[in-house]
């Protein structure tokens, strides 16, 4: 992360970053994909400019909880131009012990982990191949580990639409992207129209989406992970008004170097 300018926002202050990587990491069932396209989307509206890099695991899925199973999705964005992906993310989110294990040593020194410590239970701590819980074993000392039950936290903000315990687990990527969205300053709304639109037929779903978002970010600032470190914010890139389009390679996608005319 680059440029440091302590910025005032709403009761506390931001420090305003120049770019910033973000990975997003969990299950190949886990919605890793959506929790980057949403993320994505929110920071394209900001006005940032950024580059992405969706990875995912073997079409034949491989057994829940396992390395071989983790899909990734990574961005980069900032406020002036971005040309990459990035290297070494500035943000990891892991949710569950594989995600962490496969993604950990490309985390920058001093980056921030956030884990779903819930997920990080001796079954599947095994099968990462952990001999022991890393997050409480010191292992991780030299990152801003940012650990919250999200399976148990999920499950309570979307308890009063009737869902299934499964069903409602499935919210957990949002409520982590809820999180983020906190952290550093991202707007809400048009995920929460997205999901609107796309659960339109099933209001329950839609709901309990909204209310897990809603929940991550919430939790940010009731328990004021401020107090813990500091929260960020990325201004808007100098990118000329126009028609953009998305360019998509196999394995990334790239911002269009110039408006279409």
């Amino acid at each position: 992360m680059e440029g440091t300018t302590a910025v005032a926002t709403d009761s506390r202050s931001r420090e305003e970053l120049e770019d910033v990587v973000i990975r997003f990491a969990g299950d190949s069932g886990d919605g890793i994909q959506i929790t980057g396209s949403q993320f994505t989307l929110t920071t394209a509206l900001a006005g940032n400019d950024l580059a992405t890099f969706p990875d995912f695991p073997a079409e034949i899925r491989a057994p829940a909880g396992t390395t071989f199973g983790v899909s990734a999705f990574q961005i980069h964005f900032g406020s002036r131009d971005i040309r990459t992906a990035g290297d070494a993310p500035d943000v990891l989110v892991a949710l569950n012990p594989a995600a962490l294990k496969v993604n950990i040593n490309d985390l920058r020194k001093g980056g921030i982990i956030v884990a779903d410590e819930g997920a990080f239970t001796d079954r599947n701590l095994k099968k990462a191949g952990y001999d022991e819980d890393p997050l409480k074993n010191g292992s991780l000392s030299g990152y801003r580990l940012i650990t919250v039950d999200i399976s148990k936290q999920v499950l309570e903000a979307v308890k009063e639409f009737g869902l299934s315990q499964k069903e409602g687990l499935r919210a957990k990527n949002m409520w982590a992207l809820g999180l983020i969205y906190w952290l550093y300053g991202r707007d809400r709304q048009p995920s929460t129209d997205w999901i609107n639109a796309r659960f339109g037929k099933r209001p329950e779903i839609a709901g309990a989406n909204i209310a897990a978002i809603n929940a991550g970010h919430s939790y940010g600032e009731t328990v004021e992970l401020s107090g813990e470190g500091t929260v960020y914010t990325v201004a808007a890139a100098p990118i000329p008004q126009g028609l953009y389009r998305t360019v998509t390679f196999p394995g990334a996608c790239w911002p269009a170097p110039k408006p279409l005319t």
